[in-house]
């Protein structure tokens, strides 16, 4: 099947360059100029929490964004969102409506057809490929400017779904400093290399503490084996967010950053926002 005519990634997108167009066609009245992958080797090392925060970053800009939650089996990003547990999407004639955070970003997720956000999704492959393709196909975006795509952890079956049946522009990296991470994440990144998604960079998250008394930042783990894999696969390090109480209130409705890490936000926002322009 091929969509390319008239698709807005035409010449740009991942699939054109993988040898022919495999893309799922887009709810017909929506219009998505950018689909930007956050994606991490495994699992606990805050990438949905980069995703909200990258979402937020380019919407203060100005831009168009919306969220995909595309980890179907741990949906988080309704929680960390502020969206209040059991809000429930409603069909209309353009197709299934996403819900809305309260700064206007448009948010798909499983837990808004679940009747309990705990209820487990026992789900094999092919439907949750499925039900991913439907988010694309079947949800009714509007107009934006780049949709954000929370990836499962890992090289599985959705992550390879979203990386050959949407149209990436591209694919953010997150982990944390710890050797163990920084070597699974090379999974993911190799998986990215191999279908030819071009990596925008890697955010490094849980990077420090900082003392709560004198500021200074304390290093938990050593930073070297993550900067040696940055060097070694000719990656850009987009920011380094420290353990803040800030990033872990996001699931509590909080999360109003500190001027510091706010820095740090803008930063990876600039060279995010630079790769949309292109």
């Amino acid at each position: 099947m091929s969509n390319c005519e008239g698709c807005p990634s035409k010449g740009k997108c991942s699939t054109e360059k993988q040898g022919g167009c495999s893309v799922e066609k887009l709810n017909q009245f929506s219009s998505i100029k950018n689909t930007i992958a956050v994606m991490s080797g495994k699992g606990g090392v805050g990438k949905s929490s980069v995703t909200v925060l990258v979402a937020r970053e380019l919407a203060r800009r100005g831009l168009k964004v919306g969220i995909l939650d595309a980890d179907i089996t741990g949906p988080s990003i309704p929680r960390l969102t502020g969206i209040p547990a059991g809000s429930r999407c409603r069909q209309s004639e353009m197709g299934i409506m996403p819900i809305k955070t309260k700064e206007g970003i448009p948010v798909i997720s499983l837990n808004f057809f679940l009747e309990n956000e705990e209820d487990p999704v026992i789900w094999r492959g092919p439907i949750l490929s499925s039900a991913v393709k439907q988010f694309w196909t079947d949800v009714f975006w509007g107009e934006l400017d780049c949709l954000i795509i929370d990836m499962p952890p890992g090289t599985g079956d959705v992550v390879l779904t979203v990386m050959q049946s949407l149209p990436l522009s591209g694919a953010v990296v997150v982990s944390t400093p710890h050797d163990l991470a920084s070597m699974v994440v090379g999974k993911s990144v190799n998986m990215a290399k191999k279908l030819n998604i071009e990596i925008i960079g890697l955010v490094e998250n849980m990077a420090y503490i900082k003392c709560p008394d004198c500021g200074k930042e304390i290093r938990m783990f050593d930073e070297k084996p993550l900067r040696d894999f940055l060097e070694r696969e000719n990656l850009k390090l987009l920011g380094s967010l420290p353990m803040l109480p800030q990033i872990a209130g996001l699931s509590q409705g909080e999360g109003n950053l500190d001027d510091e890490t706010s820095a740090v936000m803008q930063k990876i926002g600039d060279q995010i926002a630079e790769k949309l322009k292109k």
